[in-house]
């Protein structure tokens, strides 16, 4: 049995368990920070309020014929 193969199999092994974690914390940083840009975005939306001074009855029908 050779030593050195188990040895290097090892390291080998733990330098992809290593690059594995590594990306998959940038990745969840990466959607933590997609995350918080979202909600930014969706606080940013203004208000719907009605128009001002309009007639309630405005804006409730669509024309389909014209």
């Amino acid at each position: 049995m050779n030593v050195t193969g188990i040895a290097s199999t090892a390291t080998a092994m733990s330098e992809a368990y290593i690059q594995q974690a590594s990306g998959t914390a940038v990745f969840k940083k990466a959607l933590d920070i997609s995350s918080e840009n979202a909600m930014a975005l969706i606080e940013a939306i203004p208000d719907n309020t009605p128009a001002q001074n309009l007639p309630s009855h405005l804006g409730q029908n669509i024309n389909t014929i014209a």
